[in-house]
């Protein structure tokens, strides 16, 4: 199965804006996203990253108002380049359905082997119970993954219901992602991924092709009673 890299960041440019403009537009987000790999969310201010820019602060501003105008730049850009990734991969994975499920699972896997991931997403993770404007743009992101993966469930089985599509895409990624914590960069089951993507593949891909329409929403009525 092909590797495929997700890019850090992938920058639209801004409608009528001067080259020189939007090379520092992109200069300025390039810079803050090492420091938030490199130093964490905390580390992520104006005059840090003018610093880095060998800016002043004042330039800054010019492009971005706020903290929270750049970081929502900077998820946007990230995201972006998951989206194109995704799309590539899916293209190619092959016709058959459980294909671009499996190709999706391994590329998530994958990735958060990588220190970007490994270093952004826990932190935001855990910004995102104190910080609301955070919260948004985790959930904004995390909708945008698992939007493939709703489509890949459906099309794998197309009987099941849109609303339990998204409860096992839910499922799914959450899991996945989970495992950022003990398999991710320079974690002690690193190692382990290439057996933790078969398992995944084996175990997701088979849950999707046998779940019957309605037996998702009957164990969360089941476990419930419990």
């Amino acid at each position: 199965m092909a590797a495929y890299k997700v890019a850090d960041l992938l920058i639209t440019p801004r409608a009528s804006g001067y080259a020189r403009g939007q090379e520092q537009v992109e200069q300025i987000l390039r810079s803050a996203f090492d420091i938030l790999v490199d130093q964490g969310y905390k580390a992520v201010t104006l005059r840090r990253i003018a610093a880095a820019c060998s800016m002043n602060v004042g330039n800054i501003s010019h492009y971005f108002k706020s903290k929270n105008e750049l970081v929502r730049s900077l998820l946007e850009a990230l995201m972006s380049s998951y989206e194109a990734t995704f799309n590539t991969a899916i293209s190619e994975s092959g016709p058959l359905p459980e294909q671009h499920l499996e190709t999706l699972i391994t590329l998530v896997l994958e990735d958060i082997t990588t220190k970007k991931t490994t270093r952004i997403f826990p932190e935001l993770w855990a910004l995102s119970n104190h910080d609301p404007f955070i919260q948004g743009r985790v959930d904004e992101a995390y909708a945008i993954a698992r939007s493939y993966f709703v489509k890949a469930i459906k099309q794998l089985n197309p009987a099941l219901p849109d609303d339990e599509c998204e409860l096992v895409a839910l499922f799914i990624t959450a899991s996945l992602e989970g495992m950022t914590i003990f398999a991710g960069f320079e974690k002690r089951w690193l190692p382990a991924m290439p057996v933790i993507q078969s398992l995944a593949r084996t175990c997701f891909v088979d849950l999707v092709k046998n779940l019957k329409p309605g037996e998702a929403a009957a164990l969360v009525a089941a476990g419930s009673n419990t």
